[in-house]
């Protein structure tokens, strides 16, 4: 099962790759392949750590490659997830917008003036009580938010392309097991800082 987790992580490459990177890459496959594809559990960790490191660090590359060269070149890689996080169907209050993304609400504040300033997102004074802003997108917000959704779900359906069933579940399963130590890691730190 562990070769079919390495294959799906290796076939998350793209053409941006820098050339060492799938140096990297193609060298941890030979070694892997040259051994019949039996590892130990340290080189499985260690085969598993590096991807998942340069997949991170090559998704980020290309989101900040995209944006400098689209129509959405005076964003950056947080304003762009700030954007996500805001949605594009329900207006959320700045406080759940917040809490989505780990800040403050008055590091948020300073974040959401600047995408006010530059026509990604809206407040919206509730009617009922005019005491309560919510966030909103406008529709290059939302345009925005469709195009990033976008790459997010090709991302996916590349990596689970040729996966059977069962292996999509193995996969869930190591991704949700990921999720939930770095969500530990951030209460932690939180309830330390």
């Amino acid at each position: 099962m562990l070769d079919r987790l390495y294959k799906i992580l290796y076939s998350l490459k793209v053409e941006r790759f820098e050339h060492q990177t799938i140096l990297t890459f193609k060298r941890m496959w030979f070694d892997w392949a040259s051994k019949g594809g039996e590892l130990s559990l340290d080189h499985s960790i260690d085969k598993i750590n590096s991807y998942l490191v340069a997949v991170f660090s090559e998704v980020l590359d290309i989101e900040e490659r995209a944006l400098r060269v689209s129509t959405f070149s005076d964003l950056s890689i947080k304003e762009m997830h700030t954007v996500e996080a805001i949605g594009m169907y329900q207006a959320h209050t700045t406080s759940e917008v917040a809490k989505k993304l780990n800040i403050t609400a008055g590091t948020l504040t300073v974040a959401i003036n600047a995408l006010v300033k530059k026509g990604y997102v809206e407040r919206i004074r509730m009617e009922k009580d005019r005491r309560v802003v919510k966030l909103g997108l406008t529709k290059k917000g939302r345009l925005l938010y469709r195009l990033h959704d976008k790459f997010h779900r090709e991302m996916v359906k590349n990596t689970i392309r040729d996966m059977e069933d069962q292996e999509v579940k193995v996969l869930l399963k190591g991704l949700n097991n990921l999720h939930g130590f770095l969500f530990g890691l951030v209460q932690n730190i939180k309830e330390q800082g």
